[in-house]
């Protein structure tokens, strides 16, 4: 059947996704995710050509260009499947199910991620990036194309049958339980992984490809601040250190990478995540609270800086995220710098300081170039005076200079494209995040964007009876468990922050939502989506989400989250249904290790809970305030802030507190069901509070 062109381009020429909107100009006649493309596929008797990549992915730019923008191999596409293009950030929950079925076919995933489909939706043979020609110890795509359609067509039965037995292992694998008492072991034998897997030499965990597993740090993070053992300082210092000086950092522009190629956080994969710097932003800010180190409030002040001036939307919340490069043939020529480009802007004495400070050669790290260097901090301020023999204030002021020369010329290079989709899963972990930014720094535009953020996803995004959508742009489309446990515990920090009860109140109907529509009844936890949603191709093999990848667990932020709504509203049922979730995968964390690390902060804070800390007195009263910014500052490693105005009925067991005190404006320090007595001093409050306490 002949299909003609403008009827090919015009299903993905709408589409609001930038990944499949680029993909309408290509020759193959691809369809979006959709129920008419299956029906066509059984209609036809093809196997479906599902490729998942997204607008951020180098090597999905690469097999675009190589082989989906090839006429050849666009026509075999077109005449032996039925291809299907998802962005996987539009789609996570079809993401993750074929991400889940190529792992178990090839032992592999990742994107862009290629899988050949039975007409009912069911995997059968898949892989990853295929170039075009044989390489890379890779089959050409042409080669691959080809030997899955005999194959299919010669084997058809044999090859249903196959997807089918995949599907009902995925179907058990995908909702694995093993419920089991919560112990202090269990989450001993986490950080025990975390300890053996840590890199001593170059921080980090594991080897290249070297990931920051933000979640990891942020359990040891709160196990340090209860406990002060030295080997958790020195995991986590060396670790933030190492990538705040490593290729992984924008140097001149502020903001994480995705991962770094290499061991030692030198050469990275040059996308930026809104999920990653959301992470990365909140666990530096928790960081800086414990150390205050000057390097992890620049950090924050670079990472903030790239949400703020490059990801922002105008009205409120955050782009997904900034690509790699520019085209074909570019790996981040934009990020990285020759000697020659650095001498055009810069004075001789202010290349000298950059040349040693950020390891500027004419032999550079880049494969396709090597020409272009990564900058990285390869030497400090003070070891480049003395290299140099000049003083350090000298080295100081030539540096400052030469950064912002530096930055200066590349904004006048052609940026990566930013995908300005909003999300509320990952803009509720950077409202989030901001509002721990907040916390550390007191810089008042982080709160301002945060609450901007989680107030715009309420009024465009939210609905009491359905939750937050998946894209703010498409209030009626599908929607994660990820989108309401992570919008639902930016709301709950927007409260401590403000006292608003709105934002409590919405709290509530996400958690409502959570039991009536995510909660599995039967054998505890919540699937990754609604019922209403879970229907059609992949999409009924039901997702229990506990493992940390890419972004914190929906069952592990869910915990936390339910953890904290039951602290501030003093309603136990939501203590009691976190306290569910972290029994429901006892034995199923385990295996994930400290890859489930979200879900072992979860199960840590089920044996100890957090502290609350009750605000007496007017929102507007000085003294109130005074104290509610000693509450909400404090380096504490694990509490929660409300306000209890005038006339507001304070929650257990602080109205009985309250009783006593004297009057005027008081804070309470809870924890379980005791108080100790009011605190009307805030330096007194922040003194109780940073005591170390003891666990």
């Amino acid at each position: 059947m002949i299909y003609h062109r403008e009827e090919m381009t015009n299903r993905l020429r709408g589409a609001a996704s930038p990944y499949l909107r680029a993909a309408a100009r290509q020759p193959v006649d691809w369809f979006p995710w959709c129920e008419e493309a299956f029906e066509r596929a059984r209609r036809e008797d093809k196997p479906v050509l599902l490729d998942i990549g997204a607008a951020w992915c180098h090597w999905c730019h690469v097999m675009d260009h190589e082989s989906y923008d090839d006429p050849q191999i666009a026509a075999f596409i077109n005449e032996h499947f039925v291809p299907v293009k998802v962005d996987r950030d539009e789609r996570p929950d079809v993401d993750v199910r074929y991400q889940n079925a190529v792992a178990a076919l090839s032992g592999q995933g990742g994107w862009p991620l290629t899988v050949f489909l039975t007409p009912d939706g069911y995997a059968f043979y898949g892989g990853t990036y295929f170039p075009k020609e044989d390489r890379y110890g890779r089959p050409g795509f042409l080669r691959v194309l080809q030997g899955v359609a005999e194959a299919y067509r010669r084997q058809r039965d044999r090859t249903r049958e196959v997807a089918a037995q995949l599907a009902q292992e995925l179907r058990r694998a995908q909702t694995a339980t093993d419920p089991g008492p919560v112990s202090l072991q269990m989450v001993e034998d986490v950080l025990d992984g975390i300890a053996r897997a840590f890199d001593a030499r170059y921080g980090g965990f594991g080897t290249a490809p070297k990931f920051p597993h933000a979640s990891a740090l942020d359990l040891v993070l709160y196990h340090f601040g209860y406990r002060r053992e030295e080997w958790m300082e020195v995991v986590a210092r060396h670790t933030l250190r190492a990538m705040a000086h490593g290729g992984i950092y924008d140097q001149l522009g502020g903001g994480f990478h995705r991962y770094s190629t290499d061991a030692r956080w030198c050469v990275p994969h040059f996308e930026k995540m809104l999920y990653d710097n959301a992470a990365l932003l909140a666990t530096y800010s928790r960081a800086y609270l414990l150390w205050r180190d000057p390097l992890y409030a620049e950090v924050v002040e670079g990472t903030a800086g790239f949400l703020l001036d490059v990801l922002a939307d105008p009205a409120g919340g955050f782009g997904a995220s900034q690509d790699a490069d520019t085209g074909p043939g570019d790996d981040g020529d934009y990020f990285t710098w020759t000697v020659d480009e650095a001498a055009a802007l810069l004075e001789p004495d202010e290349l000298e300081v950059v040349r040693r400070r950020f390891d500027l050669h004419e032999q550079g790290e880049m494969h396709h170039d090597p020409r272009r260097n990564v900058l990285w901090v390869a030497a400090s301020v003070e070891e480049v005076a003395a290299q140099l023999g000049w003083d350090v204030p000298r080295v100081q002021k030539l540096l400052q200079s030469a950064v912002r020369k530096l930055r200066h010329g590349r904004s006048a290079r052609s940026a990566p494209a930013v995908d300005r989709t909003l999300y509320a899963a990952w803009n509720g972990m950077a409202a989030t995040a901001l509002l721990v930014a907040h916390q550390a720094t007191a810089v008042e535009r982080y709160a301002q964007a945060a609450l901007r953020t989680v107030d715009r996803f309420l009024r465009e995004g939210f609905d009491p009876a359905r939750g937050f959508s998946h894209a703010l742009h498409e209030p009626q489309g599908p929607r994660t468990l990820d989108d309401q446990v992570h919008m639902g515990y930016a709301l709950l920090l927007a409260y401590s922050l403000t006292g608003e009860r709105r934002h409590l109140d919405a709290a509530r109907e996400v958690a409502a939502l959570l039991d009536r529509e995510y909660h599995d009844p039967a054998e505890g936890g919540f699937f990754d989506v609604p019922r209403s949603q879970a229907r059609g191709p992949a999409l009924e093999l039901p997702y229990k989400p506990i493992q940390d990848a890419p972004t914190p667990s929906g069952n592990g932020v869910a915990a936390l989250f339910l953890q904290d709504l039951s602290a501030l509203s003093g309603e136990v049922r939501w203590a009691e249904r976190a306290e569910e979730v972290v029994r429901t995968f006892a034995g199923v964390a385990r295996a994930h290790g400290y890859f489930a690390a979200t879900y072992s902060l979860a199960a840590s804070r089920s044996l100890q809970p957090p502290v609350h800390v009750v605000v007496a007195g007017g929102r507007h009263d000085p003294a109130a305030r005074a104290l509610h910014r000693a509450a909400w500052s404090a380096a504490h490693p694990d509490r929660v802030v409300s306000w209890a105005e005038p006339g507001q009925e304070l929650p257990e067991p602080a109205r009985s507190a309250a009783e006593a005190a004297a009057g005027g404006s008081t804070a309470f320090v809870c924890v379980g069901n005791s108080c100790a007595p009011p605190v009307a001093d805030p330096e007194a409050l922040r003194r109780t509070l940073e005591a170390s306490p003891a666990r």
